[in-house]
């Protein structure tokens, strides 16, 4: 007994010593919450550049429709549906279903196109994650390498399946205890999905030099660092150490760690990249895709 709260006293001198920095409850705009922007908080998270919060009311998901065609380089995007169906597209060729648990990543890199949104298409009665509650999840981008942000793009679906479980934490992205991400890692980073009962509670360990660390909730409310969150993100102080986290209530979150993007942010439209020059390069190739989806029709 001795040792066991010598141990529990130690962890919490451990976790204590990660202190969240900044809150927010981001911007929304209809369906779509923006947590993280390139121009604002992405300097801060860097890999992590852009952050929305996508839930859709499960009257809107019936009329289905889409968010629209639209352009990126320099970045990847990962999609991953908490609940509901989603639908995707983009000028890769690839297109299908995001059903809920699944993830839909791609690599940008030179330029691409793509489009998504609600599927009208109803859920089996009962089935978790498809209970007709709307659409739920996160698309994340992030900022590639100088050896990655001018390659051929391309992308994957993961079905919900194949993503490894640790405990509560799903592995998106990167490595977590002895589960390793199907996707192949775009850089030295951890992207997790977790889903916690209420009072159950999660201590996050970031791998050496993950000095970048942030959560932000989907659904419900968290205990962490002796401060309660709601729906919002939650940035953390620079250090390695791990985070405590406890439920109040059943609650759903994604948390990212990474060592820090040692490459400036320099922004577009729609692209982020290392330099001016990779960013003509890549706007270039978003043109030269546009003009090839306008002459198919596509746009």
């Amino acid at each position: 007994m001795r040792e066991a709260t010598t141990i529990e006293a130690t962890t919490r001198a451990a976790t204590a010593l990660r202190k969240i920095v900044h809150r927010t409850s981001g911007v929304r705009h209809g369906p779509i919450t923006r947590l993280i922007s390139p121009g604002d908080l992405g300097e801060r998270l860097k890999p992590f550049v852009f952050l929305d919060r996508i839930s859709v009311t499960a009257g809107a998901a019936a009329q289905g429709g889409g968010f629209g065609w639209h352009p990126h380089s320099g970045i990847a995007t990962i999609t991953v549906a908490f609940r509901g169906v989603g639908w995707y597209e983009d000028s890769t060729g690839k297109s299908g279903m995001l059903e809920a648990r699944g993830v839909e990543w791609m690599r940008a890199g030179g330029g691409v196109w793509h489009t998504g949104g609600p599927s009208p298409v109803a859920a089996p009665e009962g089935e978790s994650g498809r209970d007709g509650d709307g659409v739920a999840g996160f698309q994340l981008w992030l900022a590639l390498p100088s050896s990655l942000e001018l390659t051929e793009p391309e992308s994957h679906y993961v079905d919900a399946v194949a993503v490894p479980q640790v405990g509560p934490a799903r592995v998106i992205l990167g490595r977590h205890a002895a589960a390793t991400s199907p996707l192949a890692p775009v850089a030295d980073l951890n992207y997790l999905q977790v889903t916690l009962a209420a009072g159950e509670r999660f201590i996050y360990h970031p791998r050496p030099g993950h000095s970048v660390l942030w959560l932000a909730i989907c659904t419900g409310a968290l205990r962490v660092s002796g401060t309660t969150l709601g729906v919002e993100l939650a940035m953390f102080d620079a250090s390695d150490a791990p985070v405590s986290i406890e439920a109040e209530v059943a609650t759903e979150f994604v948390l990212g760690s990474a060592a820090p993007h040692p490459h400036p942010l320099v922004l577009g439209h729609y692209s982020v990249h290392t330099s001016q020059s990779a960013l003509a390069a890549g706007e270039a190739g978003i043109r030269a895709v546009h003009e090839r989806l306008r002459a198919a029709g596509r746009l």
